[in-house]
């Protein structure tokens, strides 16, 4: 078992930054592929950004690349989302994604465990 725990939504203006993170408890982290997804109010889950384990390679939606980065500290056991750009369309609850071994599987949605979710908020 994974567990994963979200932190640092908010709300923020137009253009601004965020840093969220996902910390990691329960079984090796370094076995898992990490990766962000998101969900807009009435919308579907849609893949944001992949990490591979250890972190040597990344995958983004075409709709995030060149402004969010994903990485991954795993002496921490902890993975980031830094957003910068944001736009209004960006806000969603965001949820945090692991999966064992290969980082294809997160943006295939072969998710093996979620987080809760936390809440991002952009203001025009």
């Amino acid at each position: 078992q994974v567990q994963l725990v979200e932190s640092g939504g908010g709300e923020v203006q137009a253009g601004g930054s965020l840093r969220l993170s996902c910390a990691a408890s329960g079984r090796a982290f370094s076995d898992y592929a990490m990766g962000w997804f998101r969900q807009a109010l009435g919308k579907e889950r849609e893949f944001v950004a992949a990490i591979s384990w250890p972190g040597g390679s990344t995958y983004y939606a075409d709709s995030v690349k060149d402004r969010f980065s994903i990485s991954r500290d795993n002496a921490k056991k902890t993975v980031y989302l830094q957003m910068n750009s944001l736009k209004s369309e960006d806000t969603a609850v965001y949820y945090c994604a692991a999966a064992l071994r290969s980082y294809y599987r997160i943006v295939s949605r072969e998710v093996d465990y979620w987080g809760q979710g936390t809440q991002v908020t952009v203001s025009s």
